[in-house]
């Protein structure tokens, strides 16, 4: 059973990387309605870390986290954060996940039903749902309808030759790639606009690049290259819709620090209302589902042409 909410509910970390330490806890620590109720980590040193630097305190055992919070974030590789996350919400705690929830349809379909079955509140954050003016902008677009297509290019440089960031040493996301990186980012905005993945054709690009053309249940159609291993020259993200309204660009977007505040609000009213969010485990398990066939897809072109 979930957790009754407080005036001010206790939320807790899972995560201790650069996500994590450049997102999540300024954002919980930050947060005037909850308090954060400390951290867990795969590295206990690193727990201990960013629990310091947070104002809060580390765990070394996440079962103890949990009882010490009504809701948990989590910042972990995908199929890290999918079994905890199902642990999570058997112990009746509201869950707000990182994109995608899983890479594998069975650990993303297993998350959703521990929610439903718990009665726990869930949130998956996808940036894009949640910064003011790309969640405005989605809203607006969805509200004023006859879009036919959609046309996407976020070509990361994550990869490229001469980057330096930090979350080029994740593991997930060098198997992965940008179709599991930032496709979820894309996705995220087509559907509520577009309607959901009805048809799907991908083809692999150079390196990690993936070629998506998407049919929607609106009638509209989308495309949708991504990539972490574009030159730096190259890099860019671009999102446009084009219908009855003319042609209409996803805007520029603030922090991720503000929009995860926002994912925090969200959960904590799905939490309290009992209503789901439309980002929730379900629609995070949709993503998985359509990110799992066009990997399939790509994989299939490729091997036809070898």
């Amino acid at each position: 059973m979930a957790k009754h909410l407080g005036a001010k509910p206790r939320i807790g970390l899972l995560g201790t990387g650069p996500w994590a330490g450049r997102t999540h806890a300024p954002a919980l620590a930050g947060h005037p309605g909850v308090e954060f109720s400390g951290v867990w980590g795969r590295r206990a040193e690193a727990a201990e870390e960013l629990a310091a630097a947070s104002g809060t305190r580390a765990y070394d055992d996440v079962d103890a986290l949990f009882a010490a919070s009504d809701a948990v974030a989590f910042a972990l590789p995908p199929d890290v954060q999918a079994p905890l996350a199902v642990r999570a919400a058997r112990a009746g705690r509201h869950v707000l996940l990182d994109k995608p929830v899983a890479t594998t349809v069975a650990g993303a379909r297993e998350v959703a039903e521990a929610v439903e079955e718990a009665g726990v509140a869930s949130v998956v954050f996808c940036t894009l749902r949640f910064a003011e003016e790309t969640a405005r902008w989605i809203e607006e677009r969805r509200a004023a309808g006859g879009w036919f297509l959609g046309e996407a290019h976020w070509l990361g440089s994550l990869y490229g030759a001469g980057s330096a960031s930090v979350y080029a040493d994740s593991p997930w996301r060098r198997e992965k790639g940008g179709l599991w990186d930032v496709g979820p980012h894309v996705l995220s905005v087509y559907l509520p606009v577009l309607g959901d993945v009805t048809a799907i054709t991908a083809v692999a690009g150079p390196a990690d690049t993936h070629h998506l053309v998407l049919r929607h249940g609106s009638g509209a159609s989308s495309t949708a290259t991504l990539t972490l291993s574009a030159p730096a020259e190259a890099a860019e993200v671009t999102l446009s819709l084009h219908g009855a309204e003319g042609r209409a660009e996803l805007p520029r977007w603030g922090g991720a620090v503000d929009a995860f505040g926002s994912a925090v609000d969200a959960l904590l009213t799905a939490a309290r209302t009992g209503e789901p969010h439309a980002c929730d485990a379900r629609f995070g398990l949709r993503l998985t589902e359509i990110l799992t066939e066009a990997e399939r897809l790509a994989a299939q072109s490729a091997a036809d042409r070898a």
